[in-house]
């Protein structure tokens, strides 16, 4: 194939081509950055296309993704889609060796997809999504532009003064066989501008005012528990390794949408209840902590959780009753559907009943005594105990709509998974872990069961194919949350295969049959294999 090449930029080597485009699609991903970061606290151009992707692909990548990633999923489709950016960047760089308008287009749709995804983000304003598609584009064009005009006099070769003919002979000497001077100014040229890259990146991220909620949360009082069910004073055994009974916030899960963490400032955060209801109303920050309020001890799951996984958690949350907001709006019977809907668009819907019917549902602001952290849901959010957090758990809740039963699907319903989400009885062998090597003699097996709302009643271990044993438990607060368990084992030299297996309160024990977390939870014995050695 034939081509004609613009006078005064000649054939460069496609390595050299391939790093010239990466470098630039580099700073238009950090140009970019800084801009959205400088524009407030809404998404980048790069989290904003994560935002699309996840919206389009969820119902298939969900599972494999929190597989993979587990609660790292959105950090690595961050770096995914940075990846990819920069390899299509390098394409578009050996496109440019002999055809620079070819390039160049390829930039402006970069950006232009970058601002498609930014517009149809809950969170982004216009306004900051043309600026940064707009200085994204220009500082890519503007980076290769440079490093195509240096890169010929890296390879010795100056500026042509007319168009010549090229065919597809085997380009010339790359730049490492260029004059050192020459070869000294492109690598310059190219070191200082992915340092721009990266620093601009960096400096985006950093003058992003992620510093709202905190000093929103400093300056929040929590009001006290008008009732209050605390978590047990102390457990009958304690094993090294076995889940505490109260999850610390920083390691309580955290499995969500969200590529950017909305941060939202509590003087002008409002919650509005709608829909199917006498008189709709919204609510302020601190009209809600104004109402009365309940703190309860609530064990919460992600439906992605894989049997024996450590998505799932228990804590202390305070907030208002759900039924308190639902009776000030006065819900019509015909409504059969509770929605919560977040700041960032998200949406999950449980039956109306629920709020009711005795479990605990709150609209929540406080967690293990502190205001709900960003990652958590600050200002608030609503927990339904006893559901998974795909139909129940609206994080940055800023609507409650009363609708029925079949006019409203939550987000997770059209990709797939039930419409319904009852937490299933589970139990999980924290100690010893899977491929252990133990040492002959009483060994202790430990973990935690759990079954909300009904609570465990049993919990039984089988060593091989033995008789199920029973097992010590734990105190709970409630059956609402979790519960730990310890069984003493006399072991012998050999391999071993344990499981465990709960019953609630109900008398119901959890199922054998093995499923996936897709559509309504995984089911299953939690089933390892360990090693005895010798005694001591």
């Amino acid at each position: 194939m034939r081509g004609t090449l613009p006078a005064g930029l000649p054939i460069i080597g496609r390595p050299t081509a391939g790093l010239i485009g990466g470098i630039a699609a580099a700073v238009a991903l950090g140009v970019g950055e800084l801009v959205a970061g400088l524009g407030g606290n809404g998404p980048s151009l790069v989290s904003a296309v994560g935002t699309e992707f996840i919206d389009r692909y969820a119902a298939s990548l969900k599972d494999l993704a929190v597989r993979l990633f587990g609660t790292n999923d959105k950090v690595a489709l961050i770096v995914g889609i940075i990846a990819m950016s920069l390899l299509f960047g390098a394409v578009l760089g050996m496109v440019g060796r002999r055809h620079p308008l070819l390039a160049a287009a390829g930039f402006f749709g970069f950006g232009a997809l970058g601002l498609y995804a930014y517009l149809g983000d809950e969170l982004g304003r216009t306004s900051v999504g043309v600026l940064a598609a707009a200085a994204s584009v220009a500082g890519g064009l503007g980076s290769l532009w440079l490093l195509l005009r240096a890169a010929p006099l890296a390879a010795g070769a100056g500026p042509r003064s007319a168009p010549v003919t090229v065919t597809d002979d085997p380009a010339p000497p790359d730049v490492l066989g260029a004059r050192p001077a020459s070869r000294r100014t492109f690598i310059t040229t190219a070191a200082a501008l992915a340092v721009m890259a990266g620093g601009t990146a960096v400096l985006g991220r950093r003058v992003r005012p992620t510093t709202v909620v905190e000093a929103a949360r400093r300056q929040t009082v929590l009001p006290k528990a008008g009732s209050s069910v605390a978590p047990p004073a102390s457990q009958p055994f304690e094993v090294p390794g076995l889940s505490s009974y109260i999850t610390s916030t920083p390691d309580f899960y955290r499995i969500d949408t969200a590529i950017t963490t909305p941060q939202i400032s509590a003087s002008s955060w409002e919650l509005e209840i709608k829909g199917m209801v006498d008189e709709p109303f919204s609510i302020g920050y601190k009209e809600l902590l104004a109402l009365d309020n309940v703190e309860d001890v609530v064990t919460l799951q992600c439906v992605s959780n894989e049997v024996g996984g450590n998505l799932v958690g228990t804590a202390v949350w305070q907030g208002v009753p759900l039924a308190t907001l639902l009776e000030r709006a006065g819900v019509d019977p015909a409504a059969t559907q509770i929605v919560g809907r977040s700041a960032d668009g998200w949406t999950a819907g449980f039956p109306t009943g629920h709020a009711t019917d005795g479990r605990t549902a709150l609209v929540a602001y406080a967690m293990n005594g502190e205001p709900l952290t960003a990652v958590h849901g600050f200002p608030a959010r609503l927990l339904i105990a006893g559901l998974y957090g795909y139909v129940s758990a609206t994080k940055w809740l800023t609507e409650i709509e009363l609708t029925t039963w079949e006019d409203f699907d939550g987000y997770w319903v059209p990709r797939g998974w039930s419409k319904e989400g009852p937490i299933k009885t589970m139990s999980r062998i924290d100690v010893p872990t899977s491929g252990s090597s133990l040492t002959a003699g009483r060994v202790a097996i430990a973990g935690v069961a759990w079954a909300p709302t009904d609570g465990v009643s049993t919990v039984e271990v089988q060593v091989d194919d033995g008789e199920w044993q029973g097992c010590e438990l734990g105190e709970a607060s409630s059956g609402n949350t979790w519960v730990q368990w310890k069984l003493d084992w006399d072991a012998t030299p050999g391999e071993h295969r344990l499981r465990a297996r709960a019953t609630n309160a109900a008398g119901e024990t959890q199922t054998e049959d093995t499923a996936a977390p897709a559509p309504n939870g995984a089911t299953g014995w939690h089933t390892l294999q360990v090693r005895v050695g010798g005694q001591r």
